[in-house]
């Protein structure tokens, strides 16, 4: 197995180039900030792109030899295969980056991402190429789920190790202010496409630009972050092991409960985030007269109070604890989902109020999700059990929540939607209880 030392140096002319671009060699707790907020967007950019496209576009394009219903709860099946790769594309590029080093794997991961992205901006519809636009497809979501496992880089808790200790909760923060941002551009450049062209237009050729954008954004990010694990802070941390990543199995073997429990502490958050952002598309889509468009541009004012609400979560957990944060939270999002069949169900103004209420409980829990996981870590297992339970949590939370939920109403109506969000806030309250047991026995 290759030390630390050695997989730093393996990678080190790229790191080298990196260095050359950051000055001193040092970056303030600001830049580092910047820096992994824009690695986040680009991430959930390229997801979103993504997501949006599987209701209004892959339907008609994939799947033009079934109805509408149909046709969406396929693309969301595909949809959800991203979050199954996830974690198989974190453990082998866990052995890129003690082999080779980190510089390394965000190329290799970060150009997989944005090339698997914009390479569906070039696929063929099925009158075209037939059953095998489908399988491209398939392979290039696959590709997208597997490279967003490889493209963790333990910037986020670079950023927690240099937050002071009453402001930890806003420093953990700061990196999921990439998630309403990513969706933002996503959706803004669906909206104006889809509102400004014709249908046949819009299905040629015009939904193809935001998955070829992705592939520059990607470029963007990668050079944020290199700069960033160029620094000499960066490389400390890396040769300390604190920020180096360890075998799966013996983590799993030491810590596997700890894996398990973490990955349903954030549920309610993560079975809310597509409930509110991919799913509502798809029931206005099939289930009203509402334009996806008109409603793609009222949820960029749920992301914009989204982005609000997650600055607000740094500074209430500061001053009541993140996990008195988190379960209420989840309690919140509870009595969201008894409310949840009568507003998405209703009229326009219900509606919105679903969106607008939904972004900001999503803003408030997911603000604080991402750093409860890592707190369960500490020293050299932080940078793979983070990775690791993040990933088990979006698979089990979200990947295929679009599916089941549209699914589920389909045949028994919104109540379902609402059982299933109820059922992610009740594990996460379960699961910070227990959590809170197991820390209890390790004093």
């Amino acid at each position: 197995m290759s030390t630390p030392n050695q997989s730093v140096a393996s990678s080190t002319e790229m790191e080298r180039d990196a260095r050359l671009v950051s000055t001193d060699g040092h970056v303030s707790p600001g830049e580092l900030a910047i820096g992994v907020v824009i690695g986040r967007a680009s991430e959930a950019f390229d997801f979103f792109v993504y997501g949006i496209a599987s209701v209004i576009v892959f339907p008609a394009l994939m799947f033009p030899f079934t109805d509408k219903l149909t046709g969406t709860l396929y693309a969301f099946a595909i949809f959800g295969l991203a979050f199954i790769a996830r974690p198989f594309g974190s453990i082998l590029f866990m052995e890129v980056d003690r082999r080779h080093g980190r510089g390394v794997k965000l190329t290799i991961a970060l150009f997989l991402l944005g090339g698997s992205t914009a390479a569906i901006a070039f696929l063929p519809g099925y009158q075209s190429a037939g059953i095998w636009a489908i399988v491209a497809l398939i392979v290039f979501r696959l590709g997208q789920g597997f490279a967003l496992g490889g493209a963790w880089d333990g910037l986020a808790s670079l950023l927690a190790m240099h937050a002071p200790e009453k402001h930890r909760a806003w420093y953990a923060m700061l990196p999921q202010l990439g998630t309403p941002i990513g969706f933002i551009l996503a959706s803004s450049l669906f909206a104006f496409f889809y509102l400004n062209l014709a249908a046949e237009d819009f299905l040629g050729w015009g939904w193809r630009y935001p998955f070829f954008v992705a592939f520059t954004i990607n470029v963007v990010a990668l050079f944020a972050r290199l700069r960033l694990i160029a620094t000499e802070e960066y490389a400390e941390l890396y040769e300390s092991r604190d920020l180096t990543p360890v075998s799966v199995k013996e983590l799993v073997a030491k810590q596997g409960n700890a894996v398990l429990v973490g990955a349903f502490v954030p549920l309610a958050s993560f079975a809310l985030f597509h409930l509110v952002t991919i799913f509502p598309i798809s029931y206005v889509d099939i289930f009203s007269n509402r334009s996806p468009g008109e409603f793609l541009l009222m949820q960029l004012g749920g992301a914009a109070i989204c982005l609000v609400c997650i600055l607000l979560s740094g500074s209430i957990a500061d001053r009541v604890g993140r996990r008195t944060h988190l379960g209420a939270c989840a309690i919140a999002i509870a009595a969201f989902s008894v409310a949840t069949p009568f507003l998405l169900g209703g009229g326009s103004t219900a509606q919105t109020a679903f969106i607008m209420i939904g972004f900001a409980l999503l803003g408030l829990s997911h603000g604080q999700s991402a750093g409860a996981v890592a707190s369960n870590f500490a020293g050299r297992d932080r940078y793979t059990g983070s990775a690791l339970t993040t990933d088990l949590a979006w698979l089990i939370g979200a990947g295929f929540a679009p599916l089941v939920a549209l699914g589920a109403t389909s045949r028994f109506g919104l109540i379902a939607v609402g059982i299933y969000l109820l059922s992610g806030a009740v594990c996460t309250l379960i699961a910070l209880r227990v959590n809170r047991q197991m820390r209890l026995r390790a004093v």
